[in-house]
């Protein structure tokens, strides 16, 4: 990501819309063709000694920042949230055949998790250590908004289990925090860092953002000091994408404020150059960790991947996801639960699943999905191993090749033999050529954000 970027050709293969690739396909793809009778069916296909991710998703906060592009809404009152939580727990009775697997991985994201209060957090975290095995669970993560953290909580955190807290930053100059709709003085976050620690939870994650309004580089840079200056083990640097025909909270947002795609990438630039100076280490897209770190560590030794909480040492077998829109992730496919989030609650208390929609992947779109993650995590994927182990020719993936033309013109790619790869210096355009191996992708309106 050079000054050479700045031509007519990368600009505007900056300006394309593609998907995240959090997962492959992509939610765009998902249909009621998969519902309560597959999941089910996926569920029970598990074996007995799966190894499982758990993904709990809570749509509240306790007000909207204007740029959130989450499912998830602002809630004043306590009675919409403790109804959510004893749905939660009625969810989790449900699938009792999971009883006894093992768990790696937990998460709680949101909106704001915490927002339960540590009551129902207790009582959640208990439910899940009646039914799951949690003798090796390596991570419970939950997502933090350093407005809303208090000694008492941080001191629940840490009896549940907790020890990886991911505190949103996005950006430290008031001015852009007013045009956001997200004031937010860094002594808070400094705060939150002291308790979390202080009560033993040590691995911390800082969330940044570029491409918001009244940003510049400068303040991108501030941002990035500060945030380097906590020590945190990883830091996420994410590009605003604005999409305000998706999130109506969006359109408070001044369009004419918003760099352009030059400034954008300048400001990732100068971000990434900031945290560098600082010792961390460059991970695929948008991430950042300390050299020690296991995401650092497996991005050094190709184990990295990619899933719907972002890049992960994750290895479970499957992913199975509680909550309004949460999706699970088997090796058969994905299955989301119902958005609304009444439409979600109405539907556990009748003790049915909320399933509603989803993928059944097929050969072609595992094959395509390696050969994705492959570029994503370790920018660069043997395309023609990846298809002959999936059982495919690689003359297949000729259409790709063409689509992956202009990236090689602008220096972006390179193809030696049959292997794709993608400069390290140009990383924020990887979601870009991982579009080109996406057997689904159609560059429809208003479906995705920008590649930068």
């Amino acid at each position: 990501m050079t000054s050479s970027l700045q031509n007519d050709g990368a600009l505007a293969l900056a300006e394309r819309t593609v998907p995240r690739y959090t997962s492959y396909p992509t939610a765009p793809q998902f249909s009621a063709s998969v519902g309560p009778d597959t999941y089910a069916g996926w569920l029970d296909a598990l074996p007995r000694d799966a190894r499982l991710s758990l993904y709990i998703h809570v749509p509240f906060c306790t007000e909207l920042c204007f740029y959130c592009g989450c499912n998830t809404r602002a809630v004043r009152k306590r009675a919409p949230v403790d109804a959510y939580a004893e749905r939660l727990l009625d969810e989790i009775a449900l699938l009792g055949s999971l009883r006894g697997l093992k768990l790696t991985h937990l998460h709680w994201g949101g909106g704001t998790p915490s927002i339960l209060g540590p009551q129902w957090l207790e009582t959640i975290a208990g439910r899940l250590a009646s039914v799951f095995n949690l003798s090796d669970l390596k991570e419970h993560a939950i997502e933090l908004d350093p407005r809303r953290l208090d000694r008492p909580m941080v001191r629940t955190l840490r009896a549940i289990g907790v020890n990886r807290a991911s505190l949103g930053v996005q950006d430290a100059s008031p001015q852009v925090q007013r045009a956001i709709g997200r004031v937010q003085p860094f002594e808070m976050v400094e705060r939150a860092a002291f308790w979390l620690r202080e009560a033993g939870i040590a691995n911390l994650n800082v969330d940044l953002m570029y491409g918001l309004p009244t940003q510049t580089a400068r303040d991108v840079a501030r941002s990035a000091e500060l945030a380097a200056g906590l020590g945190a083990q990883r830091l996420a640097l994410f590009g605003y994408a604005h999409v305000p025909w998706f999130k109506a909270n969006q359109k408070q947002i001044d369009e004419a404020a918003l760099p352009d795609s030059a400034a954008r990438l300048e400001q990732a630039k100068v971000a990434e150059d900031t945290l560098l100076s600082f010792g961390y280490r460059a991970i695929g897209l948008d991430h950042f960790a300390l050299p020690s770190d296991d995401l650092a560590v497996a991005a050094r030794e190709k184990r990295l991947h990619r899933n719907f909480q972002g890049y992960t040492t994750d290895t479970a077998d499957a992913l199975v996801a509680f909550g309004a829109s949460a999706i699970s992730e088997f090796p058969q496919g994905f299955a989301q639960a119902a958005r609304d989030t009444l439409a979600w609650t109405q539907t556990i208390a009748g003790r049915r699943s909320p399933v509603v929609r989803g993928l059944a992947t097929t050969a072609e779109d595992r094959m395509r999905g390696a050969i994705i993650e492959q570029i994503m995590c370790n920018f660069s994927a043997d395309i023609g191993a990846i298809a002959s182990r999936h059982g495919f020719n690689s003359g297949m993936l000729e259409d790709s090749l063409l689509r992956l033309q202009p990236l090689i013109a602008a220096g972006l790619a390179s193809i030696e033999g049959s292997t794709v790869r993608v400069p390290q210096e140009h990383r924020l355009f990887l979601r870009s050529v991982a579009c080109a191996f996406d057997g689904h992708y159609t560059g429809a309106k208003n479906r995705h954000a920008r590649a930068i």
